[in-house]
């Protein structure tokens, strides 16, 4: 749990003024993640779900995003989506 805390905590220091994300629930071979904010309009939507695996590979942590459980968009281009991750490896690469 503590390698997922550092992913997210890097991710939020890296993107933190276009979308935040938080761990909604971790179960035993997945993750679910929530993202939230107002999106590089220019970068693609998926990109930011891509980007939290890449993180997490920084800190010998592998996950893949899998299904968007959730998605809620507004008229000011803000939105929340809710991602689910498998977590991919042995027992020293979980969270």
């Amino acid at each position: 749990m503590e390698k997922l805390k550092n992913v997210i905590r890097e991710f939020n220091r890296l993107h933190g003024s276009e979308a935040k994300v938080k761990i909604r629930e971790v179960r035993r071979d997945e993750v679910i993640l929530e993202f939230e904010g107002s999106f590089c309009a220019t970068c693609g939507l998926y990109d930011y779900f891509e980007d939290i695996k890449w993180e997490a590979m920084d800190f010998g942590l592998k996950i893949e995003p899998v299904e968007v459980l959730e998605a809620e968009e507004d008229e000011f281009e803000r939105g929340r989506y809710v991602v689910k991750y498998k977590l991919i490896g042995g027992k020293e690469d979980k969270p």
